[in-house]
């Protein structure tokens, strides 16, 4: 295979693993870590089983991120480890002001730490505005495991709308640039005979 020609496949396997990622990147989750299509939330050596709905905007359909809508909100933990249900856990949710000095004055929800036995907690919460919070699960008799998550209610992320207002556009030069490429070195009769 002449170099050139080598060049040519090099080109079209990276426009290809390109247009493959574009597409894949529409589809991406962020936020809380999404492992076999469960939601996890680490919380020191410990995990949880994070679901969220929001039965007046969504109906049945869960969510592991950021919040899509303001409204009543209902967020269930299921310990993955047996050991956490002999553990007291509290749960707090404040606002992102950017500094966690003083979170009690930042605070809009708050649930006390108690041992769940059963493996589960969970709580309603209705977001009456959009905003950013953080979430933060500390699990333990010295609340020495902790968890701090943020997330956005009813703000589209900034990635979601560049993807869509620049991912169409920057996918179609790429393929007009690997036709054009790869067409150049063409001769009129190679054009016709395929």
């Amino acid at each position: 295979m002449r170099p050139f020609e080598h060049l040519k496949l090099t080109v079209g396997c990276a426009v290809f693993a390109m247009s493959a990622l574009v597409s894949s990147q529409v589809h991406a989750h962020g936020g809380l870590s999404m492992a076999e299509d469960m939601c996890k939330l680490t919380v020191g050596s410990y995990t949880m089983h994070f679901s969220g709905y929001q039965p007046e905007n969504t109906q049945q359909q869960q969510f592991c991120e950021d919040i899509p809508a303001t409204g009543q909100t209902i967020v269930v933990l299921d310990y993955i480890e047996a050991e956490l249900r002999s553990l007291p856990a509290e749960v707090r949710i404040i606002k992102d002001t950017g500094s966690e000095n003083n979170p009690e004055a930042d605070t809009v929800f708050h649930l006390p730490a108690k041992v769940y036995p059963n493996g589960s907690i969970d709580f309603a919460y209705t977001f009456d505005k959009p905003g950013k919070f953080v979430g933060i699960v500390t699990v333990g008799d010295k609340k020495e495991h902790v968890s701090r998550f943020p997330f956005s209610v009813g703000e589209p992320k900034f990635y979601s709308k560049f993807l869509n207002i620049y991912m169409f556009p920057v996918a179609a030069v790429i393929i007009v640039l690997g036709i054009v490429f790869f067409m150049r070195d063409r001769k009129p009769s190679q054009i016709a005979a395929s």
